[in-house]
């Protein structure tokens, strides 16, 4: 079975987050563990803390069958590095298990800006998730970046299942309206967010009194 990560802040989760996690489930037939980010490098801090962030996700996976979460990064002391996170699941999967990071365009676009980022290739294949207005092709044809990514290209999901890792996929998801800055900005605000996650999350961001 493959396992994706798909990383971020969850600051916090809302229905977008859980439709991407959804649909790549199902096209890659896989199991898909939300990662919430501890102390990256590379982005401000979040708003909520770890264990809210960790709490609410929780709250919007119950009952899933194909999605679950992993406090990893969030348990890490210090800074959080994608190739420590990567490594530790290689650890716990075994070399041959087949191991995926979801990550956005512009992501993959920004990959020689993150730590050890060439030996990230040996540890897991990335699924490349694309968005209009990003040329893949145009932005991977040169440089560093198009150096590493060459040959590496795959044409199915199975391909993914079929080795540990080496490999990248593009993968049309859906783009949803909501985002986390806009649902802080409505609790903020005292705006309803009744429509943008989870009743369960709404409810705890209330009771806990997040965002305001």
């Amino acid at each position: 079975m493959l396992t994706a990560l798909y990383g971020g802040a969850f600051d916090p989760v809302h229905n977008g987050h859980l439709a991407v996690a959804r649909a790549a489930a199902a096209a890659l037939e896989a199991d898909v563990r939300l990662l919430p980010t501890g102390d990256p490098r590379h982005r401000a801090p979040a708003h909520a803390s770890g264990p809210h962030r960790v709490a609410m996700l929780r709250l919007a996976v119950a009952g899933s069958q194909e999605l679950t979460v992993d406090t990893r990064e969030i348990d890490r002391a210090g800074a959080s590095y994608s190739f420590d996170t990567l490594r530790e699941l290689r650890g716990e999967l075994g070399d041959e298990a087949p191991l995926a990071l979801i990550v956005g365009a512009d992501a993959l676009l920004g990959l020689p800006r993150w730590h050890r980022w060439r030996e990230l290739f040996g540890l897991a294949h990335f699924v490349v998730a694309e968005r209009p207005g990003v040329d893949l092709d145009a932005a991977c044809a040169g440089g560093e970046l198009g150096d590493a990514v060459r040959g590496r290209w795959l044409g199915s999901a199975a391909a993914l299942r079929a080795a540990p890792g080496g490999g990248l996929l593009r993968l049309w998801l859906p783009l949803q309206p909501e985002s986390s800055s806009a649902v802080r900005a409505a609790v903020a605000a005292g705006a309803s967010i009744a429509t943008a996650v989870p009743p369960a999350v709404a409810a705890y961001i209330a009771q806990h009194g997040l965002y305001r």
